[in-house]
């Protein structure tokens, strides 16, 4: 086994875990709201796509890319606000599942690693655009990973205040997984 089957083997493992925790979202007790459901299975849909790219072709890519072209467009035109929060703050706490469901749409229309038409056609923008989008992933990911870790302010939260961290981990761990599947050869 290769050292990139290994990493696509974890990435694989990541990713179900993922859409494990979005599925959950939507099977638990209390359903929960229909912005928030759509948005759970929306990465369920996507954590699923994911851990079966490195593997082989997708079924298809045109429905794929139309759902997930919608999804970007979802997560950027349904920001919920929070009491006392501003309309940018809302819209940049969806902005990392948006540039997921965009790295996931450019993935299935610019496969790396095969000889895909649209993958040669234009080079030039791929080479910037994959780039970004892992950087931007990355952020997002480190931003997640990193949140709930203890600052070095004099006095510390309380504990009642303290978000448990699941969320922001699956959140973290999607987006750095995509940003790495984007840099990598996948089919």
């Amino acid at each position: 086994m290769s050292s990139t089957d290994v990493v696509h083997a974890l990435l694989t493992a990541l990713f179900t875990g993922a859409a494990l925790y979005a599925v959950r979202h939507v099977i638990a007790p209390g359903r929960p709201a229909p912005r928030e459901y759509v948005d759970h299975l929306l990465h369920a849909a996507m954590a699923l796509a994911m851990a079966a790219m490195p593997w082989g072709p997708p079924l298809s890519r045109t429905p794929q890319t139309v759902l997930f072209a919608a999804g970007a467009v979802w997560f950027t035109l349904t920001p919920a606000r929070r009491p006392g929060e501003s309309r940018a703050t809302a819209a940049a706490r969806r902005l990392p599942s948006a540039l997921g469901m965009a790295a996931m749409v450019w993935m299935l229309r610019n496969p790396h690693g095969t000889q895909h038409a649209a993958a040669l056609a234009a080079p030039r923008t791929a080479a910037l655009v994959t780039p970004v989008l892992a950087l931007c992933l990355l952020v997002c990911a480190l931003r997640a990973l990193t949140r709930d870790m203890p600052s070095l302010r004099a006095t510390p939260r309380p504990a009642a205040v303290l978000p448990l961290p699941y969320g922001h981990f699956w959140d973290g761990s999607m987006a750095l997984g995509t940003a790495v599947m984007l840099v990598m050869p996948h089919h």
